[in-house]
């Protein structure tokens, strides 16, 4: 009893290293530009490779977020939103931690390289080296701009499903990367704002510690004004139909509007908001264009 009670417990550690939330997020923009490259219903054969291509990105991206809680335990140990971490807490050395996500990595790589297309692969591949080495590594202790540079790992996900299906990166997925591009800055921002106490102790260079909260606010009230131009371009290039831009329309008003307010009378209760809000935004716009493919 007491050994399954360990197993599992064990088990629980290592999935919290994944950032499951996280990857869920990461699967699901990979699997809508999966979706949107693949013209009408798939085939039973495209199924199977959109399945395989999810697979081997969500090891790989668990791999990342591994190897991210290795780099950052010290800081996370400060930390209230990552204190919890196994790695932070001791739970899991880092020899530990690197292994798993070695063997993470490796076995997601085999996957899509083998099932998928080597393309597919060497882009998730190098979206693991940007988040883990370039981001994480170089550019997260080094600037206040980290977010906006790293994010471009962040917004790799549609073009990596693209990839998979189709075995190039269509103008359709560069759309996809630059709306997701410009999504996380705000997004992370808003975090940044109401968490700036965490940052400012782990000695991070966010942004609302470097260039203050009111220039933060400032800058999260222009992102989502050029997010909303970016939102309609799925339209604009006859990639979805009216369904989609109207729903793009209410969610980009809505998230410009969170913007607005916290930029004119700030509060944590609405930064809280604005980045919950962040969440639903990319999610239902995404969940739109799914839908719209289907309607048109």
């Amino acid at each position: 009893m007491t050994d399954n009670f360990s197993l599992m417990t064990r088990l629980r550690q290592f999935n919290a290293l994944t950032k499951p939330r996280v990857i869920q997020l990461i699967v699901f923009c990979a699997l809508i530009g999966m979706v949107l490259a693949v013209p009408g219903v798939p085939t039973w054969d495209e199924v199977q490779l959109g399945l395989w291509s999810c697979v081997g990105i969500w090891f790989v991206a668990g791999a990342a977020a591994a190897f991210n809680c290795i780099v950052e335990k010290k800081i996370d140990a400060v930390m209230k939103r990552t204190a919890w971490r196994p790695t932070a807490k001791g739970e899991l050395s880092d020899t530990e931690t690197l292994i798993f996500s070695g063997l993470m990595c490796a076995f997601g790589s085999w996957l899509l390289y083998v099932w998928v297309n080597p393309l597919t692969m060497w882009l998730t591949f190098a979206t693991f080296v940007g988040y883990a080495v370039i981001y994480t590594v170089i550019l997260k202790p080094l600037t206040p701009q980290n977010i906006v540079i790293g994010g471009a790992s962040g917004a790799m996900p549609p073009v990596l499903g693209w990839a998979a299906m189709t075995g190039d990166v269509g103008p359709e997925a560069l759309i996809l990367f630059l709306i997701i591009f410009l999504w996380t800055p705000p997004h992370f921002w808003a975090l940044a704002l109401y968490r700036v106490e965490d940052y400012r102790k782990s000695g991070l260079p966010m942004l609302p510690v470097t260039h203050g909260n009111q220039f933060t606010r400032l800058q999260i009230l222009l992102y989502t004004i050029v997010l909303l131009a970016a939102c309609l371009m799925p339209f604009v290039y006859r990639m979805s139909g009216w369904f989609y831009l109207v729903a793009a329309v209410i969610l980009s008003l809505g998230f410009c509007g969170y913007g607005w307010a916290l930029w004119r009378n700030y509060s944590d209760a609405l930064a809280r908001k604005t980045f919950r809000f962040s969440l639903i935004h990319l999610s239902v716009l995404f969940a739109a264009l799914l839908i719209d493919h289907y309607l048109l």
